[in-house]
């Protein structure tokens, strides 16, 4: 039997895997400990999944331990444990941290974090090839983030970002470092 890829878009496992890790390191950092992720990832090795989407949880489990140590020194900013989060290629996890700050915030504040949001779709979706979709999403991403490039001004250079995102087939830059 042939192994089945990691593609939570085309398999439930794998999006089910990505799913409860992703919520489980937002526990992970409220609790500042790896355990809420530790017990996702042992009830889904425990039932011998393919050997694509246990080395996705170990290597999710390894990034997310780098991360609670990194993010544990500014603890109540989501943009900065976004960028942590970029930087780890954490893609679908910085959507999820961002997507709780978006929710509780208003006006321009809320625009800048769908904005961060849709930058990191665009790798997510080049990930799993959906090279229209990212290109899209960097379309939507980018005149956002120009007008507030002053918002990421403080934690890294925004041309980088805004370079990767005018053209969307490269890879990720790194922000932080």
């Amino acid at each position: 039997m042939k192994p089945t890829p990691f593609d939570p878009f085309r398999d439930r496992l794998s999006r089910d895997i990505r799913n409860d890790l992703s919520a489980a390191m937002m526990r992970c950092l409220t609790e500042q400990s790896l355990e809420p992720a530790r017990v996702v990832a042992d009830r889904f090795l425990a039932d011998a999944p393919g050997p694509e989407q246990a080395a996705y949880v170990r290597d999710r489990m390894e990034r997310y331990g780098r991360f609670l140590l990194r993010a544990a020194r500014q603890p109540d900013d989501p943009l900065w444990q976004g960028l942590v989060l970029w930087d780890l290629e954490l893609f679908f996890e910085v959507h999820e941290i961002l997507e709780h700050a978006w929710m509780r915030a208003k006006g321009t504040e809320k625009a800048f974090l769908q904005a961060m949001i849709r930058a990191a779709g665009v790798y997510i979706k080049q990930e799993f090839g959906f090279s229209e979709a990212a290109a899209k999403m960097a379309a939507k991403a980018l005149p956002v983030l120009v007008a507030n490039r002053d918002r990421l001004a403080p934690y890294c250079d925004p041309e980088r970002l805004l370079a990767a995102l005018r053209v969307p087939s490269g890879q990720a830059p790194l922000l932080l470092d």
